[in-house]
């Protein structure tokens, strides 16, 4: 039963890859004092739930927070469904994956994907929390 609706919501989250400003989710990660902190961002690829990236500044507080620590959290929603994902992430700087991930819009923010300041944060699912509609399911991946 979880499995169709993982593949719902993965597909949800797929819809929103890459178009900017237009879909936003929250990441949650701890700061430096162990508070949980919040910040939205677009989505510029994702497997289903399996992970998904985002880009951001390699100087920036998100990732100088997952320098210190891994763990993290992603909550996307609107009126008819609300995903919630815990995981870990990683900051990653080969020029490969910045081209792969960079998405239209992006070149107000960064020069291009060869920007030394332009860094991608990806986020891998260890286990979920899906409501789709009037139904809810959790599990682990």
């Amino acid at each position: 039963m979880n499995e169709k609706f993982i593949v719902k919501a993965g597909k949800i989250i797929e819809g929103k890859a890459g178009l900017g400003m237009d879909a936003y989710c929250v990441l949650a990660l701890i700061d430096h004092e162990g508070y949980p902190t919040a910040s939205t961002l677009s989505i510029a690829k994702a497997d289903g739930i399996n992970w998904i990236t985002f880009g951001t500044g390699l100087d920036s507080n998100k990732a100088n927070r997952i320098k210190n620590c891994n763990k993290a959290s992603v909550c996307i929603t609107s009126a008819s469904y609300n995903i919630t994902l815990v995981g870990t992430v990683e900051v990653l700087t080969d020029l490969e994956t910045k081209k792969d991930m960079w998405y239209e819009g992006m070149e107000y923010h960064f020069t291009g994907p060869d920007d030394p300041s332009y860094c991608v944060i990806r986020f891998k699912t260890i286990r979920y929390n899906l409501l789709v509609g009037d139904d809810e399911v959790s599990g682990n991946l």
